[in-house]
This record gives structure tokens, sequence and C-alpha cells, in this order.
């Protein structure tokens, strides 16, 4: 491999011309496979003759390449060629070198990224030496190369950090901390008060290694004082160390992002996971009881009260002026606090501060301030976004501050509500400036929920409204008029509702006003208050009906303008409420919405093809996600439209052929993260209007073609459109051969495919009773196929759920034509026929077999179908027990009432369900009965179920592990009614099929008939009487309708 020639490529990667750059990319890919590249690839990144950005492009070419191809299993893409033995080699021979002399930090963070996926393929047992090899830079005198050993080091530990029940990470921790934490003590109290970089990089270095390795487990070592002790006093050290104003870049945003900041963010990280995760007894779950408990009792016992002591500190330096804190350095501090809030031993600590807490360093947060000015002047989408979000922003100051917020209040609501109350009405009444009285009712409209569940404080919130609120409507700073309305929202919301109409009426004035107000951030606000205004009072709908256009024209223009998802939310409460009224424009509503669907939808793919695929990357979240979830709300927007306009067929299917390009457009640009959107259109427009327009065949053979090839995975989410496209497409299907095949080939692989499961073999086999069900007559080249795999299947079944499916598949056979389904049971094997009749009857036998109605009547309807058969074409393998079809079919009939009387139960559950939604449980909002014990909430219950289920999955994983047999215990879950479920047999009454069977199996087959009810017990004989007499009541019942 000639260095020169790949330099020159690498070179071209980065060139102005894309033309160039596409060449020399593809010239590369095509190279890469050849024995030798990897080895010329390291000697041009530690070449100091070739220029840095070709280096920088070696190495992301070199990170890459590893990450894909460095090891490659039995499934690999065709453009997967594994990297040779010999290059693997040399990569682990040359890569710690290359860090200890890369020329930047750019090319450092790709060398550390292939090293790391080295690690986790070859360590230890391909690479023993490495451990010895990152000691030695740990203790070389060149600052370089401790620094190449903190970044191995670090890798090492991320690349184990997700392990379950590995033994590797506890040995690195052990083998490496003390070393770290003697590196950054002295580098510590050795550093320099300029603005050298290496210390502060060294140690963020060391505490982000820390932090990495307790992500899941505290090892003992890590446990034990000897460590400790000296990670303790280390990372007090750093959050305690004033940093020098030289030492940091003046500019506030180049601080935060500054090595110190970022060292002191690990410290405080670091020791608000070991409280949370491990040294919290009082939340401690059960599971992590054996292994941190005693820990648990030492940390909070020994280190928690000093970490308290030393944020409150932190905090009175910050609130006085004399330190500044980074956002992030904040954040942390802010959810020490709030996990201090429930355990009784920190509430103590904290109860005597929360108040000064509240006024100083929780108001200040909640404020209106400079940052929030100069972000509503510079990007006021983003303002709306982080304001009415409240996980948008997770992790900043202001969040975690209204989050300490709500823990106060709903955990020691006894001590600290009225006081919290108190303050804010204390702060509104002495009438300060506009960003004062901005933070008091920013606080009100965060505590919203909770005012209007305390039985002291809800009766006074109109008297507050009226005196403290609707006065800021009219304020001269647009921010006021924003947080009115929020307010406004919030607590109606809540359940507020006003006594006095003129009050009423004045918000209400006031809110449609600040829907033209000229400032954004108002206008969002002002639509969301309209909205549960319009959805709590009758009086507010009725006076918004007639303008309900321009409010649905406003918000159209805002959810284009700022793609807040939220604004879909009040678009589908309007479509809702107001569906007679949206009528004739809802095809203008659905043109407009898919506009912005499909500007969405290309800007996400835009970002997609633009992203490379990192695990960091996603962990660490993506802004190409907001593109992908406003895209998401519109299509549910649309989904809202269709069903608010079902009343009218012919505006329906106007707006169905409107939909359909942003269906074909996502399935053909495979939008994987909007298929179950589009496959939702899909459903409710054709179950809707019961029909399969011409322009809606594309997105079956769409759908087809991508079950064949990238989306295999979503059959769940095609299953109710393609059983449409069966059920009101029928004549298609009878005309065209190749549809037929199409559906019959997802039937075979979903039940054959190792790569699915057999939830999606069940939804195969719904598919292909569709098939049988709707498709009588004209499917007979699909009944051999099929009849033959779910014969197959039965040997694969592993649930009831796919036994119950699988079953239906065979019985729909039977009742497709009994003859031909019988013929071929006997082709496929001796006795074959015999033995689906015993799976049969051992399911009519055991009622949790055939469970639902459909079950139960599919198999009395196929048994109608046996006794109407020539007995002729009655296999002999079947004939000794053949008389047994009509004791089965009673046996059915007897259990039939109740199936349907529990599906008629089930109905009004499901219905009596729908109209309580939206009711909350008042308990998980307020404390009103606690004293200062520990508080054990839904949160700490939710965290002991799910520690609790990962410590059940890795003892079951370490059996499966041992080659330990496991043994599923669990039960299966009932199969319950599919209450949206319809199909042909809906309209047929078994009583009346029964009853003409019989009379044909009496005429048809004289011997067959007697034995079959001469067999029969007394009960039978008597029920059978029964099911005739009733059989008889129906048929007058049909005779006598119009």
């Amino acid at each position: 491999m000639d260095p020169q020639a790949l330099t020159n490529l690498f070179s071209c990667t980065f060139s102005s011309d894309p033309n160039v750059q596409k060449r020399a990319e593809l010239e590369i890919r095509k190279l890469g496979g050849q024995e030798g590249l990897v080895t010329t690839v390291l000697q041009i990144i530690g070449n100091d003759n070739v220029d840095p950005a070709t280096r920088q492009a070696a190495a992301v070419y070199l990170k890459n390449r590893v990450y894909s191809s460095y090891f490659v299993d039995t499934n690999a893409r065709p453009d997967q060629t594994p990297i040779p033995p010999s290059d693997r080699n040399n990569l682990k021979v040359s890569i710690l070198p290359l860090i200890a002399t890369s020329p930047s930090r750019a090319v450092t963070v790709q060398l550390a990224g292939a090293l790391k996926n080295v690690v986790a393929r070859d360590f230890p047992e391909q690479w023993p030496t490495l451990v010895e090899d990152v000691k030695k830079l740990l203790a070389s005198s060149s600052v370089n190369e401790v620094h190449a050993g903190c970044v191995t080091a670090l890798e090492m530990v991320r690349a184990f950090r997700f392990r379950q029940n590995n033994d590797v990470l506890p040995k690195l921790v052990e083998g490496f901390f003390p070393t770290l934490v003697t590196i950054a003590t002295q580098a510590l109290s050795n550093a320099p008060a300029g603005p050298s970089q290496e210390v502060p990089t060294i140690l963020h270095l060391i505490l982000k290694t820390y932090s990495t390795s307790i992500i899941l487990h505290l090892s003992p070592h890590q446990q034990s004082s000897e460590s400790l002790v000296p990670w303790g006093r280390l990372l007090f050290q750093v959050v305690n160390l004033p940093i020098p104003k030289e030492a940091v870049p003046e500019d506030e945003d180049d601080r935060e992002r500054s090595e110190w900041w970022k060292a002191k963010k690990w410290a405080y990280k670091i020791l608000g996971r070991l409280f949370h995760r491990f040294g919290n007894p009082s939340q401690l779950p059960s599971s992590l009881q054996k292994d941190y408990a005693a820990f648990a009792t030492h940390f909070v016992t020994n280190y928690a009260p000093e970490i308290f002591k030393i944020y409150i500190q932190q905090v009175e330096l910050f609130v006085s002026g004399h330190a500044w804190l980074s956002k992030k350095c904040q954040y942390r501090i802010f959810t020490f606090f709030t996990e201090c809030v429930k355990p009784k031993s920190t509430w103590g600590l904290l109860k005597p501060h929360f108040e000064t807490l509240l006024s100083s360093y929780v108001f200040p947060q909640l404020s209106f301030n400079p940052t929030k000015q100069e972000q509503w002047d510079s990007d006021p989408i983003e303002f709306v976004r982080t304001t009415v979000d409240e996980f948008e922003a997770y992790d900043s100051p202001v969040s975690a501050a209204t989050s300490f917020l709500f823990s106060l209040a709903s955990n020691r609501t006894k001590t600290t509500f009225l006081p919290i109350l108190g303050f804010i009405n204390r702060v509104l009444q002495s009438k300060p400036a506009a960003p004062q009285r901005y933070g008091a009712l920013n606080m009100t409209a965060a505590l919203g929920p909770f005012i209007m569940r305390h039985p002291d404080v809800k009766g006074n919130m109109e008297q507050f409204m009226i005196q403290h609120v609707l006065p800021e409507f009219a304020a001269a700073e647009p921010y006021m008029r924003a947080v009115a309305c929020e307010v406004l929202g919030t607590i109606v919301k809540a359940g507020f509702k006003f006594s006095n109409e003129q009050h009423l009426s004045q918000h209400f004035t006031a809110v449609a006003a600040a829907i033209d107000d000229p400032e954004l951030p108002v206008r969002v606000h002002a639509c969301l208050a309209l909205t549960e205004l319009v959805t709590d009072s009758e009086t507010i709908k009725t006076a918004v009906a007639p303008q309900v256009g321009k409010v649905i024209q406003t918000l159209l223009k805002l959810s284009e303008e700022t793609d807040l998802d939220i604004l879909n939310h009040c678009m589908e409460s309007m479509v809702e409420t107001y569906q007679t009224e949206l009528l004739p424009v809802a095809a203008e509503l659905t043109a407009r919405l898919c506009e912005t669907y499909v500007r969405l939808a290309k800007e996400s793919q835009t970002a997609d093809e633009a992203d490379g695929v990192d695990l960091d990357a996603i962990m660490e979240g993506d802004a190409n996600e907001d593109k992908t979830f406003a895209a998401m709300g519109v299509a549910k927007t649309i989904s809202t439209v269709v069903t608010a306009v079902d009343s009218s067929p012919e505006i329906l299917a106007q707006i169905q052929e409107i939909i359909i390009p942003i269906v074909v457009l996502t399935l053909e640009n495979k939008l994987l993260d909007l298929f179950d959107n589009m496959y939702d259109l899909v459903d409710a427009l054709t179950y809707k209007l019961r029909s399969i327009s011409p322009n809606m065949w594309p997105v079956f053979e769409l759908t087809y073609k991508l079950f064949k090839a990238d989306a295999i995975d979503f059959l769940d989410e095609m299953l109710p459109s393609l059983d449409n496209f069966v059920s009101f497409g029928t004549e298609m299907f009878k005309a065209r051969a190749d549809y037929r095949q199409m559906v019959l080939d997802i039937y075979q692989t979903a039940t054959k495919s190792d790569h699915l499961g057999e939830n999606d073999a069940v939804n195969g086999c719904k598919l292909a009773e569709s098939v049988l069900l709707n498709l009588r007559g004209f499917a007979d080249d699909a009944l051999q196929p099929i009849v033959v795999t779910a014969f197959s299947t039965i040997k694969k079944i592993n649930t009831k759920a796919l036994q119950v499916a699988n079953n239906d598949v065979l019985v729909n056979a039977i009742l497709y034509n009994p003859a031909a389904t019988l013929h071929i049971l006997e082709q496929t094997g001796p006795g074959t026929a015999r033995a689906f009749f015993d799976e049969w009857f051992a399911a009519i036998n055991n009622p949790s077999l055939l469970p639902r109605v459909h079950d139960k009547k599919l198999s009395i309807l196929a048994l109608c179908a046996l006794m109407e058969m020539d007995p002729a074409n009655v296999p002999e393998s079947i004939q000794e027990g053949f008389h047994g079809v009509v004791s089965g079919a009673l046996k059915l009939f007897q259990e039939y009432p109740k199936a349907v009387q529990a599906r008629k139960e089930l109905e009004e559950a499901f219905q009596n369900d729908s109209d309580d939604e939206g009711e909350e449980d008042d308990s998980k909002y307020l404390n009103l009965n606690e004293e200062d014990d520990d508080v054990w909430d839904e949160d700490s219950a939710y965290v002991e179920m799910l520690a609790n289920e990962g410590q059940r999955l890795r003892e079951k994983s370490a059996r499966v592990a041992a080659g330990e047999e496991e043994e599923e215990e669990e039960e299966e879950e009932e199969i319950e009614e599919e209450l949206g479920y319809i199909s042909p047999l809906d309209t047929v009454d078994p009583y009346i099929s029964f009853k003409q069977a019989l009379t044909s199996f009496q005429m048809k087959n004289t011997q067959g008939y007697q034995m079959a009810t001469t067999s029969l017990t007394p009960d039978l004989q008597t029920f059978l009487m029964e099911v005739m007499r009733i059989a008889e009541e129906h048929t007058t019942q049909v005779a006598a309708q119009p």
C-alpha cells in the first residue's frame, strides 16, 4: 500500500469540490479490504510531515473502520470486510504510542474511539499486555504519556461499563484507580494558576473514568475505605477548588466548556451518583441491599453530611457573588438537594435551609434574567421549547430547580408547601419589578397541579388570579403576558373553575387578545391556555366556535414556525372539540398538515444521513430527534382529523387522497421511526372507508417490499393495514394472483423466519385467517401452502397465543374447503389428518385454548362444514371418530354464551375506562400525612421495580451462561378479546348454521348422523334440543326483519 497515494486520497476527502471528495471516498472504500491498509493509515496518523487535517481524516476513517469491521460475524453485510489479523496486531502495537504523540484533541478523540472498540473485542484474552502497557504510561515522567495512559484507562472502562456480571471492570478498577487518584491528587496540589490545560485535562479524564466505572456497579474495592477515603478527599478538593480568573476564559459559555469546569462537573456528578445509586439506604432497592446496604449506611452517615455542607457553602458563595458556578454544576447541586428530600437523615440536614434555598437560589433561577431575555430576543422558539417542555433541557439548573421545588411540595407538603406559597404571595404583594413578578408566577405555574389538589389552598385561586394574574395580560413586558397565560392554562388543566362568569369572561378576553400578540412566545402560551379553557368550559367552547377556523389557522402557523409538538396536542384537542365546525375546512387543514409533515420528514432524513452511527452519540441525544418527534406529532394530528370527519365519507375519501402521498414518501424513503404513525393512518382510512382506493394499492405493494427487506420487524404495525387490504379489497385480491402470493409470502416468512419471534408468527396467522375468511372460493392456490405451513408450525409452538392462532388457521382451512383441506393433510403424511383432529378436539375440550368468541364461533362453523361434507370425502383415518363433530359443536355451544357475555362486559369496561381517562391520583402530588420519616413514593417504587427486574434478568442470564436449563415459571397472560376485530363471520348466526348443517348431515350421512346423536350423553342430548330451540327462535327473528 503506497502511503503517499493514500495520504493524497485522505486529503481529497475534505476537498471543496464535492465530486473530488466523493471520488476519494469511493476509492478509499474500494481499498478498505486490502491487507496492510490499516497499517498504512496508522503510519499516516503518526507522520508529523502530513498536514493535521489529513491526519485527522485518516483517524476518522480508522475509528469508523474499526467500529464496523474489526470483528465481523457470520451475518456480515456485503460491504463489511473484516480487518486482517496482521493489521489488527499492528493496530494494537501502534495505537497507544499514537495517542501519546497525537497532534490534536480531534485526532485523540478518534483514536480513543477506535481503541475502545478494540478493547471491547480483544481484551483481555487477545491483548494480555495492555494493562501493563497502561501502567507504564501512567508511571511515566512525560505529561503526554500520562495523558495517553489516562485516555486508555478511560476507554478500557468505557468498553466494559455496561457488561453485567463481568469480572474485568472490577479488576481494572483495582489495578488502575489507586494510581489514578494519586496522579490526580498530585496534579491538583501542583496546579499552575495560568491558562495551561495539562492539569485540568488529566483531572477531567481521571474523574470521568471514575464516573464511568460506577454506572451500574460499585466494586468492593471502591466501597472500601482504602479507595473511598482518597477519592472522597479528591472529590471534595475539586468541588472546593477556587479557580483563578486567569485559568479560564472570560466568556461564560467558553468557561462552561473549559477543562477546569469539566473536571468540577465530573466531581459533582460522582458525588451525586454515589449517594443516589449506592449511598442512600432509605431509597436503596431491596435487590441491591445485599451488595450495598453496609456501604449505604456508612456513606449516608459519614459522607452525605459533608457533601451537603460543602454544597451549601458553594451556593452561599455563588448567590453572594463571591464565586461562579457553571450551569452543569448547579444542576448537580440541585439534583443532590432533591435527593436529600425523601430520606429522613438528609431531610434533617436540608429542613433548616429549605426556605433560604428557595428565596436565594431557586427563585432567581425561575425569575426572568438577562440570559432568558437574550434567548427570548435571539431564539424565541427555543425559549418556548424550554419553558413549555420540562424535559427539553432536563440537565439545566432551571429544570433542576423546578424538580427540587416539586420534591419539596410533594414529599414534605406539611412542612414546605404553605411556606412556599407564602413566599410567592409576599413577592407579589411587594409589587417588585417585572423579572421578580415573573419568577413568582413561574413558580405558581410550576406548582399549579399541587395547588389545585391542596384542600386549604385551591379555594383561594380565583382571588389570586384576579389580583395577580389578570393585570399581567396588559403588562408592557411580553414575558409577563406569556407567564400570565401559562398560569391560567396550568391551573385550569389541573381542575380550576371560575365561580364568577364575569371573571371567566375577563380571562377569556385577555387570552383571545394574546393570541394576536406580536411576540411569538406569548402567542404560543395563549394558544395553550385557550385550549384548556375550551376543553374545560362550555361557555368558552360556545364563544370560540364561530372563530375556530381562525384559531386553527393560528395554531397551524405557529406549528410551522416552531415545530413544537405541544401545539399538535392543541390542534388535536380543537379538532376533537369542533368536529362539525371544521368539516368544511378539513381537507384544507389536512393539506397544510401534510405539507408540514413532509418538510419535517425530509429534514429528519437529511440529518440522519449526515450523522454516523455511534453509541455514545445516541446516548447523549440527537438534535434531529426534535424533527422526528415533531413529524410524529403532526401525523397524530392528521389521525385526529381523520377520526373527526369519519361521519362524512365523501370528505374522508377526499382527505385520504391528500394523505396517501405522505405515506408513500415515508415508506419509499424508509423513515422507519415514522412507520408506526403512517400505518396507523392507513389502518384508520381503510377501516373507516371500508374500501381501498386505487391510489392506496401502491402502499400495499410498498409494504410487502419493505417487509421483505428493511422493515421485517414492523409486521405488528403493518398487520391492521394488511388485514384491511384483504378485508376491504377482496375484488382486487380475487383478480390478482400476485397480490395473493405477497400475502401468503408474508404469512410463511412470519412463521418460518429465524429472525422473527412468536408474536410475529401470531400476526402472520391472523393474516392467513383473513385470506381464508375473505376470499372464500378465490384462494384455492393459497390453501395448500397455508395448511402445510400451519401444520409444520405445530411442532415449534411455545406460547398459548401462537397455539390458538395457528389452530385458527387450520380450522379456517376446514371452513374454507373441508374436503380439500383434509386431502392436503393426508397428503402431508399418513395419519396427519387424525393428528390435527386430535389437536383440535383437545382444544375444544379445553376452553382456554379457544378463549374468544371468534375462536369458538369459527370452530362451530368449521364443524358445521364437516357435517355438510359428502361422506365419501372423509379420510379413512378420521372416519372412526368423525361422529364426534356433533358433540364437539355442542360442547362449544355450552361455552359460547359465556364468551359472548365476557366480551360484552369487556366492551363496557373499556368504555368506562375511556370515560375515566384523565383522572389522576392526588396522593402522588401531595403528602399531607407525613412526619419527618423516610418517604417512599411512586418514584421510589418504580426504581425498586426496575432494580428487581434487572436483578432477575441478570440471574437468568447467569443461569443460561452456566448451561442450566431455564424453566418457564411465568404464567402466560390470558388471551383477551380483540374488541376492534371484525370478520365475515360476525354476521353469521352459529345456531342457525348448526341447525342447517345438522339437517344436511342427517340427509347426506344417515349412518353418521345416527351414530353422532345416539352417542351423545343424556345431558348433551337434552342440550341439543335447547340449541335447536334457540336456532328456531333466531330463524323466526331473522325472517321477521324487514
